[in-house]
This record gives C-alpha cells, sequence and structure tokens, in this order.
C-alpha cells in the first residue's frame, strides 16, 4: 500500500538528495515525487511504499520531520492540490 507525504523543504544544496536518501534507506520505494517552488521553500508531496509489510510509514514521518532543511509536515492532503 502507497502513501503520500507532504512536506516542506529548503531549497539549499543537497537538502532533496537527502530526504530521497533518508526514505530509501528506511526500506521505502519512491512511487511518485511532486515539487513545486514556493521562493525559497518547496513543497513536496512523496509518494512512497514499504518493501516489506512490517515497514510504517508513521516512523518514516518522524524520521523526515527531523531531517535538515524540512521546515513541516503537512498530516493532510492540502485542498487546493486536491481538488
Amino acid at each position: 500500500m502507497s502513501d503520500t507525504i507532504h512536506i516542506q523543504i529548503d531549497r539549499a544544496d543537497g537538502s532533496l538528495q537527502r530526504l530521497i536518501g533518508l526514505v530509501e534507506r528506511r526500506g521505502f520505494h519512491i512511487d511518485g515525487l511532486m515539487l513545486t517552488d514556493e521562493g525559497v521553500m518547496r513543497r513536496a508531496a512523496i509518494t512512497v511504499r514499504g518493501r516489506d509489510e512490517s515497514r510504517c510509514t508513521q516512523i518514516l514521518r518522524r524520521q523526515i520531520d527531523r531531517l535538515i532543511g524540512v521546515s513541516r509536515i503537512d498530516p493532510v492532503v492540502m485542498q487546493s492540490e486536491a481538488a
């Protein structure tokens, strides 16, 4: 089962690479990634799927939240993107 995580991330060098590396090292496949620029920040929607059933996206969300350059994780889909 795949899950989409919405985050806001710095546009600093290597921030996107750190995000992708973390997701892959924690045992998840990236099924999709959508980026939009908002000045000095990027809004990202990353769709992930665990390599096996033991992978928990809630733990991955907490690990992403601690990542350098990540400002916020949106727990719900933004209404403007869902329309």
